[in-house]
């Protein structure tokens, strides 16, 4: 185990570039799985996340070849092993194999998943939407199972908006008989990323990026190559990280789009924000305007990024208000952030956070999002060095991290965790 050294103080200054989206990544891995030739990922980011499905995909029977930022998947001589622990139990994304296997195999048996425990995340909305394509579902000793003679196509509407079940149901659908058409799907452009491989393999989809998606089953589908979107959540902790040091930083290899909700809250804060076709210039001022901050659904501001905007609010004039309509519980980096000298208190879905000076300190990640906004925070301490343990949360999410801040100029290192 690992922490990660941050001495602060520094204003980040230059470029950084920004790899494939990690929620992409994880979706699109277990994709692969729905087809009956090689399928070619580009631009996949070199995470945690993604080494663990690689070798779940290596135990289904793949042929799995890696190729600098590219990896090739052979699923020909793919098999339904049951996974009821083991490797699935790393990973919350695991469950996306439940959809994948059961479009290709008509049947799975996986562990129930694990991954970042900063709320629990509920898959009935996924169940829902297999049994209403003609899948049993049953729960064995802490995993699912799922058979199904014939998947037949349906009308689902989601009783919450999950970018989930979306695309879980999407996997299944795609080899199912008939039309499906999923109602209150979620937005996010991650959906419309899975939507597009799919349909350059053969996949019949509609709609992915709206509230109605509908899919027309195929009997088959076929390899190809595929180009994985940037990483919009990974984009927007590096604008934030810029603003927060009062740097100047150019994010470059990304969608300005995805990422309007960010830009329009740092804007209204202060920070300078000049948008090109694929980059995005992050100039930080000397004072911050204190503002609120709702975390939504896509196209809203998004809940990956609340931990992250919290440790810049401190650096604000002001009392800001940060409410998550999405969990109501993601806020276990607080503490920690209250450690460093934070005026934070938490009520509810909402953080009430007062403008204040950080202090370097010991604190330990809780999950992937909050890792990041401990690195923000540990960025703006001016003295000392800030220890942070539980780096393998981190590495869950955020490609060459210590060595993109470094280039950026901030004093940062890896050390062994003793005890």
């Amino acid at each position: 185990m690992e922490k990660l050294m941050v001495r602060g103080g520094r204003p980040l200054r230059g470029t950084v570039t920004i790899s494939g989206a990690k929620n992409s990544a994880v979706a699109l891995l277990p994709a692969s799985i729905l087809a009956d030739g090689e399928v070619r990922l580009d631009n996949l980011p070199r995470l945690s996340d993604v080494a663990v499905y690689t070798e779940i995909l290596e135990e289904l029977g793949g042929k799995v070849k890696r190729i600098g930022d590219s990896m090739i998947i052979d699923p020909s001589r793919m098999r339904p092993v049951p996974m009821p622990n083991g490797k699935v139990k790393l990973l919350r994304a695991s469950y996306y194999l439940m959809g994948a296997m059961l479009g290709r195999f008509g049947e799975a048996v996986i562990g129930l998943p694990g991954g970042c425990n900063f709320e629990p995340r509920p898959i009935d909305q996924h169940i829902k939407g297999f049994e209403a394509l003609g899948a049993t579902v049953t729960n064995e000793h802490g995993a699912i199972r799922l058979k199904a003679k014939k998947l037949r196509g349906a009308k689902i509407y989601l009783d919450v908006v999950s970018v989930g079940a979306t695309i879980n149901i999407m996997l299944a659908a795609s080899r199912a008989e008939g039309l499906t058409i999923i109602e209150n799907a979620a937005k996010e452009p991650e959906i419309i990323d899975v939507a597009t491989l799919l349909n350059a393999m053969g996949a019949r989809i509609k709609g992915a990026g709206t509230e109605t998606i509908r899919i027309e089953g195929v009997d088959r589908l076929h390899g190809c190559r595929h180009s994985i979107i940037p990483d919009r959540i990974q984009a927007a902790t590096y604008m934030i990280a810029a603003a927060a040091t009062r740097g100047d930083v150019v994010v470059d290899n990304v969608i300005p789009k995805h990422l309007e909700a960010v830009t329009a809250k740092l804007q209204e804060m202060g920070v300078h924000i000049y948008e090109m076709d694929e980059s995005i210039r992050v100039v930080g001022q000397p004072t911050y305007s204190a503002v609120d901050v709702k975390a939504l659904v896509y196209p809203g501001f998004a809940t990956d990024m609340q931990s992250p905007m919290t440790s810049l609010l401190t650096q604000a004039e002001g009392v800001s208000i940060l409410t998550d309509y999405v969990y109501s519980n993601r806020f276990k980096h607080v503490p920690e952030l209250v450690r460093m000298g934070a005026k934070i208190r938490v009520e509810g879905r909402s953080a009430i956070i007062e403008g204040s000076k950080l202090n370097s300190a010991r604190v330990r990640a809780s999950d992937l999002r909050a890792g990041a906004a401990l690195v923000v925070a540990a960025l703006t301490v001016e003295e000392g060095v800030t220890e942070i343990a539980g780096v393998e949360y981190i590495d869950r999410g955020y490609d060459n991290l210590v060595d993109n801040l470094r280039r950026l100029g901030a004093d940062v290192w890896r050390e062994p965790e003793i005890g």
